[in-house]
């Protein structure tokens, strides 16, 4: 599993990829947790509109700050393995 934020001026985008991880399958139930929180951040203003989720590659586009970007991409790599509890944690109003 890829998982990389960078900085784009003072904003910044995190970036999940599991194409790197042929071997592993990212479960329904995970996908659509993720999928929500992405869609809560972007209706909340959190991040761009054209930031997505798809089964396999995530792009969280204008997030504020370092320490945030890290706190979404930690969330999204528990995420991916299974652990929703800091997605719930850095998004409340998943699930």
């Amino acid at each position: 599993m890829f998982v990389a934020i960078e900085c784009q001026g003072p904003r910044w985008t995190v970036k999940t990829d599991a194409l790197t991880a042929p071997q592993h399958t990212v479960a329904t139930t995970m996908h659509d947790a993720v999928r929500e929180a992405v869609g809560h951040l972007i209706d909340s203003r959190q991040i761009r509109p054209d930031s997505f989720a798809d089964p396999v590659y995530v792009v969280l586009y204008d997030v504020d700050g370092e320490l945030r970007a890290r706190e979404l991409a930690a969330a999204l790599h528990a995420a991916f393995y299974g652990d929703l509890e800091p997605l719930v944690r850095a998004v409340p109003e998943t699930l």
